[in-house]
């Protein structure tokens, strides 16, 4: 759609940007016939696809019961089976649910759940969120105060809320060569207790961390016995954990919550994106019993809510969702494809001197550029690299999700891969071959030798 004929204010107004018409699968086919293999989901979304009839009927039929009632009046069917679902299959000690419409909004809630959690046993002094550098926690203004992605951050800097931000555990960029990968993830989380006791125990609140790293970094997964360490740390001065999954939860790391693989449980868990595979928006805040009963033994109120929370037909949508999900055992296929497509990757780009690192778990996989694979030198961020990729993989019919300030917030590309968990052996060459003559283009344009 050209820049001067729409009456939306898109992300770029001054980029023309194709129609989006139909969805088969793991493609989507604009309105000129052009088919795109969705190799990230959007953004780590669509893990089902885009023409899944068995969450559309769902949504049908519960759209001719009852679309939409106010939470205030009412519960409803499809939120309390979602609910269950979601919590039998929990992490341990988490109890409850608390149904948003998307990321920034389960990240938000959390955070004003884990002050009322302190607030109603009399520890009113605690204030302070600690959450890291290269971070992303949603565009509210609360979810952005304790992000650390700086690009996104820059110009709200003197509206956004006080925040503590301690490094990342990004192994292939911090990791000492004297160390071990387990040395290296202890070092990294005892940054936490160093903060926790700057600021003074008594006054944190939480800590906030993806339980691998997202959009910013690029599918950074947590180092060998960092998230044991960090728990420890959190147990010991009373502080809650929050572990924010809103893309890395729900499948995609090839468990269903992701913090499975790390042997912890967080006291709050924010999920969303894989939730409802994007056929409704619909996010989830889920938290301890410990928090639950709290606050319904002190106030007996959460003072918090939004008008479309527990929607009747976006819990309907991702129940059908996580349903699909288990009768084809796609969280197996995740696993299975993840490492596929990981394999593949290494292959094509294995003497490649512009790749530094291809890291990931499940069909969450994160490709790093670099100038130099030596010294890991990000290229000039004026280069735009990431931007070029985008754009040179579009051209190819291929979806990927590249960033910039991949390092520091401002230089360093990467590229995530983050396909429907639906994917086959073909898809997965697809993507290899797509992406390898993108990442050819876009540098071949910028005169950078491959």
């Amino acid at each position: 759609m050209s820049a001067n004929h729409t009456r939306i204010l898109h992300r770029e107004p001054s980029r023309d940007l194709p129609v989006a018409m139909s969805g088969d699968g793991p493609f989507v086919i604009d309105s000129a016939g052009k088919r795109y293999l969705d190799a990230s989901g959007g953004a780590a979304v669509s893990c089902l696809g885009h023409s899944e009839r068995r969450v559309i009927d769902a949504i049908k039929a519960q759209l001719d019961r009852l679309p939409y009632a106010h939470t205030g009046f009412f519960t409803n069917e499809p939120a309390e089976a979602l609910a269950d679902h979601l919590i039998e299959r929990a992490p341990e000690g988490l109890g409850h649910v608390y149904f948003v419409s998307g990321g920034s909004e389960a990240n938000e809630t959390a955070m004003k759940l884990a002050r009322q959690y302190f607030f109603e046993r009399g520890e009113t002094g605690r204030r302070h969120f600690i959450a890291r550098r290269q971070s992303y926690h949603g565009n509210t203004i609360a979810a952005l105060s304790v992000g650390g992605n700086a690009g996104r951050r820059a110009i709200y800097e003197p509206i956004l809320l006080p925040a503590s931000h301690i490094a990342p555990c990004f192994e292939y960029r911090n990791r000492r060569s004297d160390e071990t990968s387990e040395e290296y993830g202890i070092r990294a989380a005892d940054e936490l207790e160093a903060e926790i006791l700057r600021l003074g125990p008594e006054t944190v609140i939480a800590f906030i961390a993806e339980t691998v790293v997202g959009a910013t970094a690029g599918a950074v997964p947590p180092a060998p016995g960092y998230f044991h360490r960090i728990r420890e740390i959190c147990d010991r001065y009373g502080v809650l954990l929050i572990l924010d999954e809103v893309m890395s939860g729900m499948g995609r790391t090839g468990t269903l919550y992701g913090c499975e693989q790390d042997g912890i449980a967080p006291d709050i868990l924010t999920c969303a994106k894989g939730l409802g595979a994007g056929y409704q928006p619909i996010g989830a805040t889920i938290l301890s019993e410990r928090i639950f009963e709290t606050i319904t033994g002190g106030s007996g109120a959460f003072q918090h809510g939004f008008t479309y929370i527990g929607h009747a037909t976006a819990a309907a949508g991702a129940l059908a969702v996580q349903r699909v999900i288990e009768e084809d055992g796609l969280l197996e296929n995740c696993r299975l494809m993840g490492a596929r497509l990981k394999e593949r990757l290494g292959e094509a780009f294995a003497s490649h001197p512009r790749i530094g690192d291809i890291r990931g778990r499940g069909l969450f996989i994160g490709v790093e550029l670099v100038e130099d694979r030596e010294t890991k030198k990000p290229f000039d961020p004026a280069l735009r690299l990431h931007a070029r990729i985008k754009a040179a993989a579009m051209e190819e019919g291929l979806m990927v999700y590249p960033a910039g300030g991949t390092v520091d917030g401002k230089a360093g590309d990467h590229v995530l891969v983050a396909p429907p968990f639906i994917i086959g052996e073909d898809h997965v060459g697809m993507i290899v071959e797509k992406l390898s003559r993108a990442v050819a283009a876009a540098t071949a344009a910028v005169g950078i030798a491959a």
